[in-house]
């Protein structure tokens, strides 16, 4: 398990853009539950799915960024030129190739001397893409990093799963990741368990043609008019029991990293996967729900590695500009890969989410 401990960067401002176009769970009563709206209630009340924000036509996951980072730049007044490192953390690319990060350089005209790439991660990408940023400021090869996170997965989930399609969000993030001028404590804890990659799965579309060798779970090859080997697979069993079980020793371990008890804490703020598990995770860590928001995947949608900023930019806004706050972030789905770190929000640029 990579434990890092960091003492020279801060986060410096995040900002969030989300698609106009939204569902409503109501809006597919028909297509999706046969018209059974007892159903459809029983959904919203235990899994606290509402509508989520879906993109139209071909806006894509660097549309988004891009909307987000302009605004991030404008926001905090940086220089473009001084933009040392520019990371996008994705599942969702526009090409193969380029990187969106190649793309997006040049759409921001930021300098030559600007490293860039991108990092193919999801429900844990925020975390980890942090966590590069930090190292990259800690090791003092850069200042100034921006990080963005985004995902449009509502183009790979067939619209007919029930299982998946009410799921997931469109978002778009951008945050800016500074050198710090006095010691800013952080502390990072990541994880992965690559024998169950097959647990999240868009088995098809890439290079290698899907068969039984490589992917073990049969589930994944039962197809049919609501789900192809294009479409996003996931085992909702096994995801629920591998959040509930490794989510809680994961925030007791960077509690005992950063030696700081549960009161100390001002947020937990989980990766958006279901208010149910969320909810779930924090009874058993005795964190009083106040601490631990879990709206966000209502009123968005799961928003893949771009859920952890939109729900600070949704749910703790006022506080994030206004005050000092110790936080927890922690990620965790598709991989598996889990992460989690601990770190301070110190009155950041955080104006209110973009719909565009």
């Amino acid at each position: 398990m990579p434990i890092s401990k960091f003492n020279s960067a801060k986060i410096s401002g995040i900002v969030t853009c989300l698609p106009k176009n939204s569902i409503r769970i109501e809006d597919e009563v028909d297509t999706l539950y046969n018209g059974d709206f007892q159903k459809v209630e029983r959904i919203k009340k235990s899994m606290g799915l509402n509508k989520r924000h879906v993109v139209l036509g071909n806006m894509t996951s660097s549309d988004l960024c891009q909307i987000a980072a302009k605004k991030l730049i404008a926001g905090t007044k940086i220089n473009r030129k001084s933009i040392d490192a520019l990371i996008f953390v994705t599942q969702t690319p526009d090409y193969f190739q380029p990187t969106n990060a190649a793309y997006l350089h040049g759409v921001l005209n930021l300098p030559k001397s600007c490293a860039g790439f991108d990092v193919n991660l999801g429900c844990s990408g925020y975390v980890y893409g942090l966590w590069l940023a930090f190292m990259m400021i800690e090791s003092k090869s850069c200042k100034n990093i921006l990080f963005l996170a985004g995902d449009t997965l509502s183009k790979i989930v067939n619209k007919k799963d029930s299982k998946v399609a009410p799921l997931f969000g469109d978002a778009g993030t951008a945050t800016l990741i500074q050198k710090s001028v006095k010691k800013e404590k952080s502390f990072f804890a990541l994880y992965t368990d690559g024998k169950k990659f097959d647990t999240i799965i868009q088995p098809k579309g890439a290079f290698r043609e899907p068969s039984l060798k490589e992917i073990k779970n049969k589930k994944i090859f039962d197809t049919s008019d609501k789900r192809n080997l294009e479409n996003l697979f996931m085992d909702g069993g096994e995801v629920f029991n591998f959040s509930i079980l490794t989510e809680p020793k994961a925030i007791n371990n960077i509690l005992k990293i950063s030696n700081l008890t549960k009161d100390q804490i001002d947020y937990v703020i989980f990766h958006q996967a279901n208010k149910y598990i969320i909810t779930n995770i924090a009874r058993r860590l005795n964190i009083p729900l106040g601490k631990t928001p879990s709206d966000t995947s209502g009123k968005f949608g799961n928003q893949s590695s771009a859920s952890i900023p939109s729900t600070i930019s949704d749910s703790i806004k006022k506080e994030a500009k206004s005050k000092k706050l110790k936080v927890i972030l922690s990620g965790f789905g598709v991989g598996l890969s889990w992460a989690t770190c601990q770190l301070e929000i110190n009155k950041i640029y955080c104006p209110n989410i973009i719909y565009c």
